[in-house]
């Protein structure tokens, strides 16, 4: 081979690999360039998906095994030592969903804080067990929770709507033991889940506040003057969609949450100086300590 032909040759290699590492020099930048931070994947796209529904759903049921899968992730949720106390009630007659809670749909499952499973299984053992205070119902309420909004993020993820509510707390409550049946002792009806086909897309999606007064980085920070006039605009501003009701402004009030504290919670407007019933059923189902000395 002469030595012309080794040099073109060497120097179509070098101009070959040249080109070779200036675009995998590219390459790495635009990687370096790219935005940083958790991919956007399925769970983040339902979480992103999520929304409340307010009034009754149509009657469209929802597939056994759709519900099914719900009811399958709603027990993974976390929870407290792996006791899982609560029950879930599953209701499909929309007469007695009405009842319950106010509401109409396909389904509605009642979440109760309930201890009667374990203590059962104390009882077969022959075991004392004795949930009679503030710590277990506040304990089993957190794993209540926790399955309820584990089976909302379920629901969405297979197109269901819902409605999270404390409908089954208005009105006299003493109705939810006689509708289900519950236990006297341990067990409190806790919150619903409304499942199902709204009869009409929400309007808009509401909005939240995601930073000042919500996440507190390192410890708990006070609201300075600024901070607390910048959280009342944003509940004025309609483009956050963070208002209950857009009829505040007509209504005379200067920020929204001058309606919402004068219309919406007026009832909290004056220490309370009463038992409430809420506090009377959970001294019925013996979740409240008896004072001592």
């Amino acid at each position: 081979m002469s030595e012309t032909i080794r040099r073109r040759r060497f120097c179509k290699q070098s101009m070959l690999l040249g080109t070779g590492l200036l675009l995998a020099g590219n390459h790495l930048r635009r990687t370096d360039a790219a935005p940083k931070g958790p991919p956007v994947n399925d769970t983040f796209k339902t979480i992103g998906s999520l929304r409340t529904t307010h009034g009754n759903f149509t009657d469209k049921p929802i597939p056994d095994n759709q519900l099914d899968l719900i009811l399958d992730a709603t027990v993974r949720a976390a929870n407290a030592s792996n006791m899982q106390t609560y029950s879930i009630i599953v209701i499909k007659d929309r007469e007695k969903m009405q009842a319950i809670c106010g509401y109409q749909a396909s389904c509605l499952l009642v979440y109760c804080v309930d201890h009667n499973r374990l203590k059962s299984c104390a009882k077969a053992l022959d075991h004392p067990y004795l949930p009679d205070n503030m710590n277990n119902f506040i304990t089993a309420s957190t794993n209540t929770i926790l399955a309820v909004q584990t089976a909302a993020i379920a629901a969405r993820s297979l197109g269901i709507d819902y409605l999270i509510t404390n409908g089954i707390h208005r009105g006299d409550m003493k109705r939810q033991w006689d509708l289900l049946d519950l236990p006297e002792k341990h067990c409190y009806p806790l919150i619903a889940l409304v499942l199902g086909y709204p009869t009409e897309e929400p309007a808009v999606k509401k909005g939240r506040l995601t930073d000042t007064g919500i996440i507190h980085r390192e410890k708990y920070h006070a609201l300075t003057t600024e901070q607390v006039n910048d959280i009342i605009a944003q509940y004025d501003d309609p483009d956050n969609h963070l208002a209950l009701s857009d009829a505040w402004k007509s209504q005379g009030h200067k920020h929204y949450l001058d309606w919402l504290f004068t219309a919406w919670l007026r009832g909290d407007a004056q220490p309370t100086t009463k038992e409430t019933q809420m506090l009377t059923l959970l001294k019925r189902t013996g979740f409240v300590e008896p004072h001592t000395g």
